[in-house]
């Protein structure tokens, strides 16, 4: 009897250990992929006075500028009123917020406020 009890308990445990294990792993992976979605969004935004974002860092810090250049560990952020440059790296980012508009997203607005102007135009002119 006095056996199987200690056989259950070191069966327990080593699967709690190896649990712990498997954990975290995943705790590093999950911080990875954070880290990578964080850079692949910083650089979709672009680099230059037009890439404007708004950043919180892990450690409550928040940061305003632009984006003056972006590396493969980390990028630099330029305040556009003071000129002062902090370099960034990926990890360190909590929240990014760009405002940037896309290609795809200008086209779109000028062609709906063409369609308004024709729409105005058509409604003002008087029927024959």
């Amino acid at each position: 009897m006095l056996k199987k009890s200690v056989s259950l308990v070191i069966v327990f445990m080593l699967i709690h250990v190896s649990s712990g294990i498997v954990f975290a792993k995943s705790n590093v992976e999950k911080e990875t992929q954070r880290a990578e979605k964080m850079k692949a969004g910083i650089l979709k935004l672009g680099v230059g006075t037009e890439a404007l974002v708004k950043l919180k860092l892990r450690d409550k810090t928040k940061l305003e500028g632009y984006i003056s250049e972006a590396g493969a560990d980390s990028f630099i952020v330029t305040d556009a009123k003071t000129g002062a440059a902090t370099t960034v790296a990926y990890p360190q980012v909590g929240q990014v917020k760009g405002h940037n508009l896309s290609t795809g997203a200008k086209i779109a607005i000028g062609v709906g406020i063409a369609v308004a102007v024709l729409v105005i135009v058509a409604l003002s002119q008087k029927p024959f």
